[in-house]
């Protein structure tokens, strides 16, 4: 059972990794940009690539392209612990709690491979 780690997209605010940490300051999140991380403007394929690597889940908005580029990911052979993307007109307190929730109860298990829309 692996612990649950999130990487948030550089499209969204710090304040998400901001307030989950102010809630659960043991938890790992990181944001794209930051130290050790994907730089900003990595392409999604290459993000994946990080997620898979570092047992990150991948906290994003970006529902357009990114079924495409798990969908590829896929194809060729690779996992993914999982990529959460934020539903339209969520609230910033409404995604912190969901993950929140999802780093208490959840497992990488659970979102391998998949995209799951938040809140759930």
């Amino acid at each position: 059972m692996a612990k649950i780690q999130f990487l948030i997209d550089e499209n969204l605010p710090p304040s998400y990794r901001d307030q989950l940490l102010r809630r659960k300051p043991e938890q790992i999140v990181r944001v794209v940009g930051e130290f050790n991380v994907p730089a900003k403007g990595t392409l999604d394929p290459d993000i994946l690539l990080w997620c898979e690597k570092h047992s990150f889940l991948l906290v994003t908005d970006n529902r357009r392209s990114m079924p495409r580029h798990l969908r590829d990911h896929l194809a060729a052979g690779r996992q993914i612990p999982g990529i959460l993307v934020l539903r339209p007109g969520a609230n910033l307190g409404e995604i912190v709690e969901e993950l929140l929730i999802i780093s208490e109860v959840g497992e990488v298990e659970d979102f391998q491979n998949s995209i799951s829309f938040i809140p759930l």
